[in-house]
């Protein structure tokens, strides 16, 4: 590992990469715009879209299969702050979108500053969380008023 770089609790990195990825354009816009226009990063990978093979396994234990493509946008970005260590953000989105990859990217960068991450978990990572988990329920709630018991239905009797 590089010594300038900070030491970020894998987990804690997975959670806010993934709430970040998962956003929707219009939620993560005002974020990302405002952390691009106020911080300088240095672009390591500039975006660009590619596509990955997505995999499958019959059943748990069988053998891969390759089930589709999907199409993936990507960015890196360095952030060297005045004082600190240098921070490398990630992002990863699904689809083409430059803009989106690159937010994901800085505010990844940012929240691995230990000056920025309490604030940016709790104005833009804890809002995002709650909206996608709201999302969720939503349709959760959606599906189960079509599931079927099945363990209700009584079987037909032999004669």
């Amino acid at each position: 590992m590089n010594p300038e770089t900070l030491p970020i609790a894998d987990a804690a990195r997975q959670q806010w990469l993934a709430v970040l990825a998962q956003a929707p354009r219009a939620a993560l816009a005002p974020h990302g715009e405002r952390v691009l226009a106020d911080y300088r990063f240095e672009p390591l990978r500039a975006p660009e879209a590619g596509l990955v093979m997505l995999r499958g396994r019959a059943s748990n234990s069988g053998a891969r299969f390759n089930l589709a493509e999907a199409t993936v946008t990507r960015c890196a970005l360095r952030y060297r702050p005045a004082q600190g260590a240098v921070s490398v953000g990630l992002g990863y989105v699904l689809g083409r979108d430059e803009a989106r990859a690159q937010w994901v990217a800085a505010l990844d960068a940012l929240l691995q500053q230990p000056d920025q991450q309490a604030l940016l978990l709790a104005e833009v990572i804890a809002p995002l969380r709650a909206a996608r988990e709201q999302q969720l329920a939503a349709e959760r709630s959606r599906v189960e008023a079509s599931r079927v018991q099945f363990f209700t239905l009584q079987t037909e009797a032999v004669v």
